[in-house]
């Protein structure tokens, strides 16, 4: 399959986004510190699915304007589907940074949302704590620079070894969560730092979702545990959870092959017609 990329002018700044595929639209929205690079081991659903990976404000290829909120964000991407010309309903996926733009876009442009998969990511606001950890974090990489925040997160981003990963598959994730860090600007790192710690409990919000949701989490997530996607599910209407054993906060990098089948299996079991109607207007 391949992927076409595009510069969109897009709420006063301009996004990159790589696309590939048709029918249904699945909007792939990253992580913090990262880009759309760590969404390369989907490409595979291009061939079910229109797949739609942007770099998000500030990172990756589309600089030159730094994210002020996680809100911000989820109107950028609504922004961008518009641009993009796609009117309907989107199936809309986010990790960690990208989950909580997700949860944004599912409560601000509800008729935009097909269904909304949550991948490493919680629906509670930062404590105290860890929003002064964010602050004093800024600080480092802004005297220090990537590099220290590439060494501070690659450890806890991923699984410990288990028997299903080779010694080299852990060094090429990490290599290339390495790449991804230090390509960011510092002004777009602090500023994402500082809209995270700002961000909002959206547990009221996500208690009147209404559409199906899919929870994924990595067994062994240190930053996100198992345990706040239970909670979640718990909480969402139509959630559906699923914990995938020897991943850590980096699922869709640790364990591909099964992160894209749990995400076509949500993606089947999905109302005929509302799915009809996502591809027809896309």
């Amino acid at each position: 399959m391949s992927f076409s990329t595009h510069h969109l002018a897009v709420r006063g700044t301009r996004l990159a986004v790589s696309t590939a595929g048709s029918g249904v639209p699945l909007l792939l929205l990253h992580a913090f510190p990262l880009d759309h690079r760590m969404w390369e081991q989907q490409e595979p659903l291009a061939d079910s699915v229109r797949l739609i990976v942007p770099d998000q404000r500030g990172f990756g290829a589309s600089g030159g304007s730094l994210p002020e909120s996680i809100e911000q964000l989820a109107d950028d991407a609504v922004a961008l589907l518009d641009a993009l010309h796609i009117a309907g309903p989107a199936v809309i996926a986010g990790i960690s940074m990208g989950g909580y733009v997700a949860q944004h876009v599912a409560a601000r442009h509800p008729d935009r949302v097909a269904a909304v998969i949550l991948i490493d990511t919680k629906l509670e606001a930062d404590t105290p704590e860890a929003r002064a950890g964010r602050t004093d974090l800024a600080a480092k990489v802004g005297r220090l620079g990537q590099g220290i925040l590439a060494d501070a997160m690659i450890p806890r981003l991923l699984a410990v070894s288990t028997d299903t990963e080779t010694p080299e598959d852990r060094s090429r994730v990490e290599s290339a969560l390495r790449r991804m860090i230090i390509a960011q600007p510092v002004a777009t790192i602090q500023a994402a730092l500082s809209a995270l710690g700002d961000r909002p409990d959206m547990t009221e919000a996500m208690r009147h979702l209404h559409v199906p949701a899919l929870l994924v989490a990595g067994s062994e997530d240190a930053i996100t545990p198992p345990s706040c996607l239970e909670a979640a599910e718990a909480i969402i209407p139509r959630a559906k959870l699923l914990i995938v054993p020897g991943a850590g906060h980096m699922t869709p990098l640790e364990q591909p092959a099964v992160f894209n089948e749990g995400v076509l299996e949500f993606l089947r079991e999905l109302p005929a017609d509302r799915m009809r109607g996502a591809a027809q207007e896309a």
